[in-house]
């Protein structure tokens, strides 16, 4: 017998004769598994719910408990390195099962008593992760699929079919006539006009607010209240209404010392990527015009000293899940894509601005270069993994806690910097009591190192390329699309996830509505060592999800941020529509002025 002895709390339930007979009480229901009663091992297998690891126990009798009425017993046949963590016991009239769960092996042991008192061994259940597992499977063949509507999908089709079909769910390539629950629009949230319920992978306005003169101006806002915290974005300045402006300014600047001549670069208010995009050291060189009419874009300061691997400038590609507007709702995914150049960088000088390819990151302009490096690694060719990129820069000392900190703080902080506008948008296209879908987007956030590992935002993609294939020239001239493992990696998992969690056969936690006050400025968001996600998954089958929950998991260090969004809720309430009048975007902004 073993030198080690545990003991088991055992709740007695027992028949009582006559006064069940006159009360004709039937317990014969099975207890539900997060019984108070029943212990719970902190060492279950991880990405599992706690409430979840208790075991449901079987009455076989009519029985019923008696306050006050506990028999505490001991055993001392569980022969383990680890301790008994919990035990259920049930009886009827002739005897019960006692289910016993061993710390640190996962294993479960049942027992029955017979009358004379002793227990007879019934058999080893299988591993608890396993039980579970078959349950899941039993619970998902019951379960109604999830229905996804992709006839819009567009670019992002071909990871969203492996998505659908790794979490086997149901697609409907060509639409439905009955509602879904999910429509997966490639441009924007008007793509289908006729959607009255269900979700949309959408927010109405999303592409009208992230053009580069709105978010630019969304930005500003922010710098005139806080301008320390938003000290990530370059300077800007709007054309063609700001031109003079940013004329004199310039001109000031080299009047003071002749010797600095700063670059700036220009970019079409509705540009993608890259196009229309250059470089100028002097003012006089903007082009202002396209025949007859003024262009309209932004012209913004320059980052002349960005970091360098293998010698070239490169910038990162961040997914990025807004999940909700209220609750706001932000999650990051933790890979993405590294975006090289294909020429050694330079600093820009009088000689090199046009040289695209040494300058700007974008994939569709450097994968015409001679220079392009397709490659099926992660960590190595014109197109690499976040992660790769982040390991590297370890290996030298970075310390990328820090780093993706910081990457994490402008990332909330842009979000609520277009919240407010976004949310005027959304009140004039789905106002309250009217039919409507609920929404959610991912966003892909152009973001670039500069070579002291401050993190600057470059722009905020309303639609970012989920295409799995790459562009490749098999003849001179001529380009087909190729399977690219490294985008597969990153965008089916990004895609699968947050179906995962818009799925709808979950209930959505309810977000606390935290109070303003309980914010501490510029305190400094803590990284604890990387935790799994909790998955969302019944079966057990799939990984654990990709996406880091943000916001509100750092209200404490953001919230005081959101003062304009407290703003546009006044607007909505008060200004928002006026008799058959909508007030929209253009009258918000003049408001918060």
């Amino acid at each position: 017998m073993s030198d080690q002895y545990v003991k088991v709390q055992v709740e007695q339930m027992k028949s009582f004769g006559e006064d069940e007979e006159k009360e004709g009480v039937d317990t014969e229901e099975q207890v539900p598994g997060s019984s108070p009663s029943a212990s719970v091992s902190p060492d279950h297998p991880t990405g599992t719910d706690a409430s979840s690891t208790s075991l449901p126990c079987k009455q076989t009798g009519k029985s019923r408990s008696k306050p006050g009425r506990e028999d505490k017993r001991h055993t001392s046949d569980v022969a383990s390195q680890g301790s008994v963590v919990s035990a259920e016991k049930n009886l009827n009239r002739l005897g019960y099962e006692r289910t016993l769960q061993v710390k640190g092996t996962g294993k479960i042991l049942q027992r029955k008593s017979e009358p004379n008192g002793n227990y007879v061994t019934i058999h080893t259940s299988k591993n608890i992760e396993e039980m579970r597992r078959e349950e899941g499977f039993k619970l998902a063949k019951k379960r109604r699929p999830v229905t996804v509507d992709t006839s819009k999908a567009k670019t992002s089709l071909e990871a969203l079919k492996i998505s659908i079909k790794q979490l086997k769910w149901k697609e409907f390539p060509l639409g439905r006539r009955t509602a879904c629950d999910i429509y997966w629009h490639g441009v924007s949230f008007h793509d289908n006009e006729n959607i009255v319920s269900g979700q949309v992978n959408k927010f109405p306005g999303m592409i009208e607010m992230l053009r580069k003169i709105n978010l630019s101006r969304a930005v500003r806002t922010m710098q005139e209240l806080f301008p320390e915290e938003y000290d990530f974005y370059p300077r800007s300045w709007i054309l063609p209404e700001e031109y003079q402006q940013f004329t004199t300014q310039i001109h000031m600047v080299k009047e003071k010392d002749a010797t600095v001549n700063p670059t700036f670069i220009v970019k079409p208010d509705g540009g993608s990527q890259g196009d229309g995009i250059y470089l100028i050291r002097d003012p006089s060189d903007l082009k202002l015009m396209t025949g007859s009419q003024a262009k309209q874009g932004v012209v913004q300061e320059y980052i002349q000293k960005p970091l360098l691997i293998d010698k070239l400038k490169f910038d990162i590609r961040l997914y990025v899940l807004i999940k909700s507007l209220e609750p706001l709702e932000i999650y990051i995914a933790k890979e993405g894509l590294t975006r090289f150049c294909t020429e050694p960088y330079q600093e820009p000088s009088q000689k090199n601005l046009s040289h695209v390819f040494m300058h700007l990151t974008n994939y569709s302009l450097n994968v015409h270069s001679g220079n392009f490096v397709h490659s099926d690694s992660q960590s190595t060719g014109s197109k690499r993994t976040l992660s790769s990129v982040l390991y590297r820069l370890a290996a030298k000392g970075v310390d990328i806690k820090r780093v993706w900190s910081d990457i994490i703080a402008l990332v909330i902080k842009t979000v609520i910097a277009v919240v407010p506008e976004l949310r005027v948008y959304y009140q004039a296209d789905i106002p309250p009591g009217k039919p409507g879908p609920t929404c959610f987007q991912i966003l892909g956030f152009d973001i670039l190192l500069m070579k002291n590992l401050k993190p600057v935002l470059l722009e905020v993609n309303s639609n970012p390329s989920m295409r799995i294939e790459h562009e490749q020239e098999v003849a001179p001239g001529v380009f087909e699309y190729v399977p690219s493992p490294v985008d597969e990696e990153v965008k089916v998992g990004v895609i699968r996830d947050t179906l995962r969690l818009m799925d709808p056969g979950h209930k959505k936690a309810t977000v606390p509505q935290q109070r303003a006050s309980g914010f501490e400025q510029g305190e400094e968001i803590p990284m604890e060592e990387e935790t799994q996600e909790k998955s969302q998954d019944e079966t057990g089958t799939l990984p654990s999800l990709c996406l880091k929950q943000v916001y509100p998991k750092y209200f404490k260090q953001f919230n005081y941020l959101r003062l304009v969004e407290r703003i546009a809720a006044l607007f909505i309430r008060f200004l928002g529509v006026k008799g058959n009048m909508r007030l929209g975007p253009t009258a918000f902004r003049t408001f918060i002025r």
